[in-house]
């Protein structure tokens, strides 16, 4: 009986829409053991705070890696649109043209990496590594080695905020959640959503079918870069300072988060909501583990065991499927 038991719950880890919130939940029950603040209602506000910039970043990630894609450029993306935001109106433009140009060369960027996937076919890994450099080279150029500070109204307005008691809710928070409900909407209700995953089951099949596979290729990187400058913005309100050198490490944590929410690196298959939940996860275990005294690197060693095994969880997922 006992014997049965384990196995319909490792079962349960297997099933994408399943597995993630479990995690979410387990990992939430042994802090709230073990630590005295983390179920406080402004440490929660603080968790889903530090989940903003990655988590909408990690929105883009997964409509591309439900193409069977992968966008390790991002996170510069991301730094680009800072950048440029921040030093234009810090030499006397306008905020709203200058939050306006940001988001259009994000864009831009991913109408360029979606080309080059798509119409000369070239793997997205080494486009998006390939641009990696590019727009990080270009961002620092652009910066001329210099941070800016962000003093405008416009540009840190997604970091004001309303106290629901002891809860602290940003306007960044606010943006996050309509993005994620807006994307939801287009992925599971619209026949563009429906395209992505008949691509990323089968792009040639999907051909086959009807679809425009090259167009839709396009749409999903220049949008997902669209989504990459919204997350600068967001970027400026929680950090008031654009750095080059910011972000880092979000490409690997958006793509982190969403494998973590279940989303097959292979395509085809794939949840915002499971992103979503695959972002608190990472926020929830980082923020747990600093209120328990732990090293930062202990952070990163659980995060790496949780994406091989959210991937080995996959695998063994595909296999049993029909």
């Amino acid at each position: 009986m006992l014997m049965r038991g384990a196995q319909a719950v490792a079962r349960a880890f297997t099933i994408p829409t399943i597995g993630p919130p479990l995690v979410l939940a387990a990992f939430c029950a042994v802090f709230a053991l073990t630590t005295r603040t983390f179920w406080a209602p402004g440490n929660l506000s603080l968790v889903v705070q530090q989940s903003v910039i990655d988590g909408t970043l990690a929105i883009g990630q997964t409509l591309i890696i439900v193409t069977a894609g992968i966008d390790l450029a991002n996170g510069a993306i991301a730094v680009l649109g800072t950048i440029v935001a921040a030093r234009l109106v810090v030499e006397g433009h306008g905020a709203l043209p200058a939050m306006l140009l940001a988001l259009a060369l994000c864009t831009g960027v991913g109408f360029i990496s979606g080309t080059l996937v798509s119409r000369l076919r070239l793997p997205p890994f080494i486009v998006t590594l390939g641009l990696l450099g590019i727009v990080t080279a270009a961002t620092r150029l652009f910066s001329l080695g210099s941070s800016y500070p962000v003093t405008d109204d416009l540009l840190g307005w997604t970091g004001n905020a309303v106290t629901l008691g002891e809860a602290t809710i940003t306007y960044g928070m606010i943006v996050m959640a309509g993005l994620y409900a807006l994307v939801w909407y287009l992925t599971t209700q619209t026949a563009w959503g429906r395209h992505i995953y008949a691509i990323g089951n089968n792009a040639e099949a999907a051909r086959l079918s009807g679809i425009r596979v090259p167009r839709t290729l396009v749409s999903v990187y220049t949008f997902a870069a669209f989504l990459y400058g919204i997350a600068a913005w967001l970027a400026l309100g929680r950090i008031p300072n654009a750095d080059p050198n910011a972000l880092a490490t979000a490409n690997l944590d958006s793509i982190t988060a969403v494998v973590i929410g279940g989303t097959s690196l292979f395509g085809g298959r794939g949840s915002l909501i499971g992103t979503l939940v695959g972002t608190l996860i990472v926020a929830a275990l980082r923020n747990g583990l600093t209120l328990e005294g732990f090293d930062p690197l202990w952070q990163d060693l659980v995060t790496g065991v949780l994406v091989i095994g959210a991937v080995a969880l996959d695998q063994v997922s595909r296999r049993r499927r029909p």
